[in-house]
C-alpha cells in the first residue's frame, strides 16, 4: 500500500511538472501577443492540477483569509449598485472558480517532480530573455513584428494600437522577470538572463509612455535588495507597511487633498496623472457614503463619468466596493503572503518573490483594477513560477550533488 501511494505520488509529480513545463513554452508568446490569454492559461493549468489542491498548516492564514474575502465579496454583490447581466460576466462567478483553480497550481507547482520544475524554470528564463529581446526590437522599430505577424494572420492593425498591445504586455514581463530569472538560477542557467528581460521590457515601456513598468524595475530592485540584506526583518516589516497601505489609503488622500486646498496648490500633473487624480478624489467622496461595507461588488463601473471602469488604485477600489470589511480581509492576505517569506538567511526565491510583489503592488496601485481576469491570473503565475523553485537547489547545490554522486558510483565500482 505504501508502495502504490509512492508511485501515485511519483505520477501526480510527474503529471504537474508536465502542466508547467507547457505553461513556460507559452508564457513568453502570451506575454508578447496577447496578455488577457493568461486568465485561460492559468485556469487550465489549475484544472489540470486540481488533484494536488492541498492546505497545509502554514498555508491556512492566507487560505482563510482569501476565503472570507470572497464570500464577502460575493454577498456584497447582492447590494452592489451594478447588477453584471450575462453569466459570463458575473464578476463573483470568476473569482469562485479562480480561487481553487489558481491555489491548485501553486500546490501543483510544489508538488511538480524536482527535473520538470527545472525544466519549466529554465524555460522560463530562456523565454523571457527571448522575449526581452523581440521587446527590445519592438521599441526599436515601433511595434513592427507585432504589426507584421498582425497583417499575415489578416488581423491588421493600427500602429497605435500596436504600440497600446505591446505596452500590455510588457507589465506582464515587468511582472515575471524576478521569478524568471531566479528560478533560471536555481535551474542552473546564468543570471544575466535578468538583462534583456528587464532592459527589453524597460524600454519598450519607455517608448510607448508606459511609466510604470519602469518604474517599477527600481523598485522591484530595491525591494529585493532589502530582502536579501534583511532576510529575517524586511518581509515582516513590508507585509505590515502594505497591509498598513490598504487600510490607510483613504485616509492619506483625504488628507494630502486637505492640504493642498488649504495652501491653495495650483499642480498640472500630466493628463494620464490628472485623470487618475480625479478618480481617486471621486473614489474618496463615494467611500465616505458606505465606509463599512461598500457600495458592492464591482460598483466602481456606476460612477462614470467620475471613475471609469475603476478607481486606478486597488485600494481605494477595495474600500469603495467591499468597504473596511474586505479591505481588511486584502489586508491580512498580504500580511501573511509576505511574512511567509522570511527566512534564516539570504533566499533567491523569497528575494525574487519580494521583487515581484513590489511590482504587482505598484500596479495595482495606479493601472488596473482589482478584478480584472488577466492580471489576477499573472499574479498566480507569479506564484506557481516561485512555487516551481521549492526544492529546487540552486546550481552550486546541484553540481555537487552531482560531484558526490559520481564519487559515490566510483567508490562502489572498486569495492566491487
Amino acid at each position: 500500500m505504501i508502495t502504490d501511494s509512492r508511485h501515485a505520488g511519483e505520477r501526480l509529480g510527474r503529471w504537474c511538472g508536465w502542466v508547467f513545463v507547457g505553461t513556460a513554452v507559452l508564457t513568453p508568446l502570451i506575454a508578447w501577443l496577447g496578455p488577457l490569454a493568461f486568465a485561460p492559461l492559468m485556469g487550465l493549468a489549475g484544472l489540470l492540477c486540481l488533484p494536488a489542491l492541498r492546505i497545509g498548516d502554514e498555508d491556512r492564514p492566507v487560505a482563510v483569509a482569501l476565503l472570507v474575502g470572497l464570500v464577502w465579496a460575493g454577498m456584497s454583490a447582492s447590494w452592489s449598485v451594478h447588477q453584471g447581466g450575462a453569466l459570463e460576466d458575473s464578476v463573483p462567478l470568476k473569482l469562485a472558480l479562480q480561487l481553487p483553480l489558481y491555489w491548485a497550481a501553486w500546490c501543483g507547482a510544489r508538488r511538480a517532480d524536482p527535473g520538470l520544475k527545472r525544466l519549466a524554470l529554465s524555460i522560463f528564463a530562456w523565454g523571457l530573455a527571448a522575449i526581452g529581446l523581440i521587446l527590445f526590437i519592438e521599441a526599436v522599430s515601433g511595434g513592427a513584428i507585432y504589426q507584421a505577424l498582425r497583417a499575415g494572420i489578416g488581423d491588421p492593425t493600427r500602429p497605435d494600437l500596436a504600440r497600446k498591445n505591446l505596452a500590455q504586455g510588457s507589465f506582464a514581463v515587468a511582472l515575471l522577470w524576478p521569478v524568471a530569472a531566479a528560478g533560471g538560477v536555481r535551474a542552473g542557467r546564468p543570471w544575466w538572463l535578468a538583462v534583456p528581460m528587464a532592459l527589453g521590457m524597460g524600454l519598450l515601456a519607455y517608448m510607448f509612455l508606459s511609466d510604470a513598468p519602469v518604474l517599477s524595475v527600481g523598485i522591484a530592485l530595491v525591494a529585493g535588495l532589502a530582502v536579501w540584506l534583511l532576510p529575517s526583518l524586511a518581509p515582516r516589516l513590508m507585509g505590515g507597511a502594505v497591509a498598513a497601505y490598504f487600510v490607510l489609503e483613504p485616509v492619506v488622500f483625504l488628507g494630502l487633498r486637505s492640504l493642498a486646498r488649504g495652501m491653495n496648490w495650483d499642480i498640472q500633473p500630466p493628463e494620464s496623472w490628472a485623470q487618475r487624480l480625479g478618480y481617486w478624489s471621486h473614489a474618496l467622496d463615494a467611500i465616505a457614503w458606505h465606509p463599512i461595507r461598500g457600495w458592492g461588488l464591482d460598483a466602481s463601473r456606476e460612477f462614470s463619468p467620475g471613475i471609469i471602469l475603476h478607481p486606478h488604485n486597488g485600494a481605494l477600489q477595495l474600500w469603495l466596493e467591499l468597504g473596511l470589511v474586505g479591505v481588511v480581509c486584502v489586508a491580512l492576505f498580504w500580511l501573511f503572503l509576505l511574512r511567509r517569506l522570511s527566512r534564516e538567511g539570504p533566499d533567491l526565491a523569497a528575494t525574487a518573490a519580494m521583487a515581484s510583489a513590489s511590482a504587482y503592488l505598484l500596479f495595482g496601485a495606479v493601472n488596473f483594477g482589482v478584478w480584472q481576469e488577466w492580471w489576477l491570473a499573472l499574479g498566480a503565475l507569479a506564484c506557481v513560477i516561485v512555487g516551481l523553485m521549492d526544492g529546487v537547489n540552486p546550481a552550486s547545490e546541484a553540481r555537487e550533488n552531482r560531484r558526490s554522486a559520481a564519487k559515490t558510483s566510483t567508490t562502489t565500482a572498486f569495492s566491487g
